[in-house]
């Protein structure tokens, strides 16, 4: 990674691409109802474009074709407060084309769920933004945060 990336904190879009295509997971962001949904798929990248598989009567399936989403994948070391974040945003197409749909068979893309998986969707990216976490400055003032749990008497 070059000094004035590890000093800007801002990734390329190439970079970003780059590191969206090192890690199986991601988180994609949609609305159902007026309630912001998030959950964990597998994906592959298809060029700049996220592809997703999932079932045809999944909430993915049903909620996410013709609409804005937004999908983010990261990598984060919490000892050193270092890592990546990539955010794609753009609108999600359900893959129709024959074509299309035998070429991406062939990639055996899995999900999370043992069920029926028989669509495809693609999110066409219109906006890939990323920052690159550097290393915290170990003179720097960062206490880890504490976690509570709370009391079960409560």
């Amino acid at each position: 990674m070059s000094a004035e990336l590890a000093n800007s904190g801002t990734l390329s879009e190439g970079d970003a691409l780059a590191l969206l295509a090192t890690v199986p997971v991601g988180r994609l962001v949609y609305s159902d109802r007026a309630l912001p949904f998030v959950t964990p798929v597998n994906f592959i990248l298809d060029g700049a474009d996220v592809i997703i598989r999932t079932g045809r009567r999944s909430a993915l399936a049903t909620h996410t074709p013709g609409n804005v989403v937004a999908f983010e994948v990261d990598e984060i070391n919490a000892v050193d407060r270092s890592g990546w974040s990539v955010v794609v945003t753009g609108r999600v197409e359900l893959v129709d084309d024959a074509d299309d749909i035998a070429r991406l068979d062939a990639w055996h893309l899995q999900t999370w769920r043992p069920t029926t998986t028989d669509r495809y969707l693609r999110l066409r990216a219109e906006l890939i933004s990323g920052q690159y976490l550097p290393i915290a400055d170990s003179h720097s003032n960062f206490a880890p945060p504490v976690r509570r749990v709370a009391d079960a008497r409560s």
